[in-house]
């Protein structure tokens, strides 16, 4: 399998953890989106969205969007599961995940800054208003949920689940852009504790071939 990946794009780190966890190995392809490569013509011509991550398997199948790849992978390589088997903690895990990957990050991911800065002129320090507000926003809903429904060392139990392959890449996407994390115990315990695993640290971005600080 090929994956196309940037090192810094948490989509990316989304299912970079779910193939580890699962002991799958992939070539790794990079594309720069600093660069502006998933805008090329032979890149959208793989990938039409122009984005990252695309999974091609081995039948030379491509899958774009990182939640389709996940349960792609799931489907074809059920263990380790990431979905757990009771329908209840499941649904717990899709909302978690959900939340983490069409509330949260839309809103902030590289192509929506982009056009804040270039297309609205929003200033840096308006940019960066933004994107602290919407991280609170989902963070703060993510700890309540965890607070409430959440059990064991992850964030649903005592393995990880999709939620945690979510979660961890949006409160390292946090950390990066210098957000007050600090309102948020339940989650920063489920982040450190993952970051203590060795698929956690095998997909870190600082672990990628294509990483640069």
């Amino acid at each position: 399998m090929q994956l196309y990946s940037f090192f810094n794009s948490s989509t990316s780190y989304r299912v970079r953890i779910a193939l580890a966890i699962k002991g799958l190995s992939v070539d790794y392809c990079a594309v720069n989106l600093r660069a502006g490569e998933q805008r090329e013509t032979t890149y959208r011509a793989l990938n039409p969205a122009g984005g990252v991550p695309l999974l091609i398997d081995e039948q030379g199948n491509g899958l774009g969007q990182s939640l389709a790849i996940i349960d792609y992978l799931e489907a074809l390589h059920p263990e380790p599961p990431l979905l757990p088997a009771n329908p209840l903690v499941r649904a717990r895990v899709l909302e978690l995940a959900h939340l983490v990957a069409c509330d949260m990050h839309p809103l902030n991911n590289l192509r929506v800054l982009n056009y804040l800065t270039n297309e609205l002129g929003v200033s840096e320090a308006q940019k960066q208003a933004w994107y602290e507000h919407w991280i609170a926003e989902g963070l703060r809903a993510a700890e309540a949920l965890l607070i409430r429904y959440g059990f064991g060392d992850y964030c649903f139990g005592d393995r990880p689940t999709l939620a945690d392959c979510c979660l961890v890449p949006q409160v390292a996407n946090g950390m990066r852009m210098h957000c007050d994390l600090t309102s948020y115990a339940r989650v920063m315990a489920v982040y450190q504790h993952c970051l203590q695993q060795p698929a956690f640290q095998q997909a870190a971005p600082a672990m990628q071939p294509d990483f640069t600080s």
